[in-house]
């Protein structure tokens, strides 16, 4: 017998607590399923398989990361916007680990373009206009950011700093020092 109140949302929001508590991958439907107590089937009506749960919990964490982005921001420019942004991704990723695997997950072109990944790089570009960066300057920055942001937390999660000194905070507040000078001396190009 299928439980009263299952929605996608509620579905969506199981499906990224269970994400946080055993791994993104082995998130799906029969999991969930199990999960309420519940007959696969029963969640059909709410989501059509396992990739569009995975989809709806991605799109989750990225409006999640976003918001915190967003107020984390709020206020603050140069060096003080970017270590606030990179907190946020290291501190989420710290926080739902789950969830941070499923803001990386591929998204169709669709889903992409209705997911908050625009504001992130919408707020990145936000932290480089202190920078004056133009283009395709702060568009190499964008990626070099994510790149930076996404690699440490992931070696952090896998425990790659976890037995040498220093310890990771160091490391980290070293890395966002030597963006912070790089993003202020950005290398230039010379006409060819």
């Amino acid at each position: 017998m299928a439980r009263v109140g299952l929605t996608p949302e509620r579905l969506t929001r199981a499906g990224a607590e269970m994400a946080d508590e055993a791994g993104f991958d082995q998130v799906t439907v029969s999991a969930l399923a199990r999960r309420f107590d519940v007959k696969v089937a029963s969640l059909y009506s709410h989501v059509r398989n396992s990739h569009d749960l995975k989809t709806r919990i991605a799109l989750l964490a990225l409006a999640e990361l976003a918001d915190r982005g967003s107020a984390a921001l709020a206020g603050r420019s140069g060096k003080d916007a970017l270590t606030a942004l990179a907190d946020v991704y290291r501190d989420y990723a710290r926080d739902h680990p789950g969830r941070y695997a499923a803001a990386q997950f591929r998204l169709t072109p669709e889903a992409a373009a209705a997911s908050a990944g625009a504001r992130h790089s919408q707020m990145t570009r936000a932290i480089l206009r202190g920078y004056d960066l133009a283009e395709p300057d702060q568009t190499h920055a964008v990626r070099l950011l994510g790149s930076v942001f996404h690699g440490y937390v992931t070696l952090e999660q896998a425990g790659g700093f976890s037995h040498s000194a220093p310890d990771s905070q160091e490391s980290w507040t070293r890395i966002l020092d030597a963006l912070d000078a790089l993003l202020r001396n950005w290398p230039t190009t010379e006409a060819g």
